[in-house]
């Protein structure tokens, strides 16, 4: 069946039915990756994990999704979506049952390889599915709503997490994941409308060939390079969150799932408005903005010292409005440089460059900040913030290049 696309704004039943599942499978993706990084004193202690095996088991989902993204992106557009959502959706809620069941470090890194080869591009799937069923003038709407996944699993994700790794184990958190994921696919599998229109259009040519077509375009490349640039930027400040909260502006443990559950309260209500703006006024504007609003807030965020919690509380909300608003507009401008026939390739390709960008950023962070001992400050957290600006600005002249591309094209159509 084909899903008539229509300009007006209001969503069918059915397109709410696809947002809600999208949004809940993203919801249960985010949230399997998450939750590794506030259960990590409890893995340590309950499986004997050094710190670098820890950062072993956490980096192995990331470096194997970007691998997964590549490997998938030659045949993902020979394929319903339904049934390729549905194939990967399914070897991610395996692979997150078999975390559940891990009790040693290497069957922990093997849980997490699985689930990242599978988990990977569920992203990718999902936002081609997206660009198949929502015109342009909608998907501002549907990214804002589907994202709300990142928020969700930050309210739920990090206090949940610990209250079941607390009360009932480590294991038990892994599990709720599954189950949530087994009730989702089932609901996909009876409602999801198989989506081939695009199937026609693709030619007869090996996956490998498709790749490097799609990767050899010109313009494909510049929304490439946005897509890694922006991530790099973006997932620079997170590995260390935590601990410059803790060592350097003195907020407690207790008081950390409060920060996060905060923040990603205010996402969720950031998100939708976000989503519409960007469908109402011109993206890349929108983007800009919210770049220099970034700019600011990571400047006086990451020269803070001891801060009282409120403030550190206000500055993170802040600061998650100036990332997600940066989200919404250049993901829905970013989608929109491949033709239909290479969408999935180019998804697949921009999810896996966006898993490998969060290694590299990861990495770079641990270059840049010093720790003398495990109670100390942070040190060269100010040097990390003004690399996140340098990227932000670089960021801008990127999204200018791509929106000013999708409008020569819209104008020459």
């Amino acid at each position: 069946m084909e899903i008539n696309k229509l300009d007006n704004a209001p969503f069918t039943a059915y397109q709410k039915l696809v947002v809600f599942l999208l949004a809940m499978t993203q919801f249960t993706v985010v949230l399997d990756f998450m939750v590794m990084s506030p259960m990590g004193d409890i893995l340590m202690k309950a499986i004997d994990l050094k710190p670098a095996q820890f950062g072993i088991a956490v980096s192995a989902y990331a470096f194997s999704a970007g691998a997964s993204g590549l490997l998938t992106a030659g045949f993902a557009d020979r394929f319903d979506r339904k049934k390729l959502l549905l194939f990967f959706y399914s070897g991610f809620i395996i692979g997150t049952f078999c975390c559940s069941f891990a009790n040693d470090y290497w069957t922990l890194v093997a849980a997490r390889i699985i689930t990242g080869l599978f988990g990977g591009v569920i992203g990718s799937i999902s936002m081609a599915i997206i660009t198949d069923i929502f015109t342009l003038q909608q998907r501002g709407r549907v990214m804002g709503f589907v994202q709300m996944g990142f928020g969700a699993s930050q309210v739920l994700g990090i206090p949940i997490g610990l209250y079941i790794a607390n009360n009932w184990g480590w294991h038990s958190a892994f599990l709720w994941i599954a189950v949530m994921a087994l009730i989702i696919v089932i609901i996909i599998a009876i409602k999801l409308i198989p989506i081939t229109a695009h199937i026609g259009l693709q030619k007869h040519q090996s996956a490998l060939k498709h790749l490097w077509l799609t990767f050899s375009q010109r313009e494909y490349r510049i929304g490439f390079a946005a897509t890694a640039l922006l991530s790099i930027g973006g997932y620079m400040m997170m590995p260390f969150g935590s601990a410059f909260a803790v060592n350097n502006l003195k907020v407690s443990h207790e008081q950390l799932p409060m920060l996060f559950m905060i923040s990603g309260i205010a996402s969720l209500i950031i998100m939708p408005i976000v989503g519409k703006l960007s469908d109402r006024y011109d993206k890349f504007k929108i983007f800009a903005f919210a770049s220099l609003w970034l700019m600011v807030v990571v400047f006086i965020y990451t020269n803070l010292g001891v801060t009282p919690f409120y403030i550190v509380v206000i500055l993170n909300i802040l600061m998650m409005a100036g990332i997600l608003s940066r989200m919404t507009p250049s993901s829905a401008l970013i989608t929109a440089v491949p033709e239909m026939k290479d969408r999935g390739a180019f998804m697949s390709i921009s999810s896996s460059l966006q898993q490998l960008a969060g290694g590299v950023a990861a990495s770079l962070a641990g270059v840049i900040i010093v720790q003398e001992t495990k109670e100390s400050p942070l040190e060269h957290y100010p040097t990390l913030g003004m690399s996140v600006i340098l990227l932000s600005i670089i960021g801008i002249f990127m999204i200018y290049r791509v929106s000013s591309m999708i409008k020569k094209r819209k104008a020459n159509s």
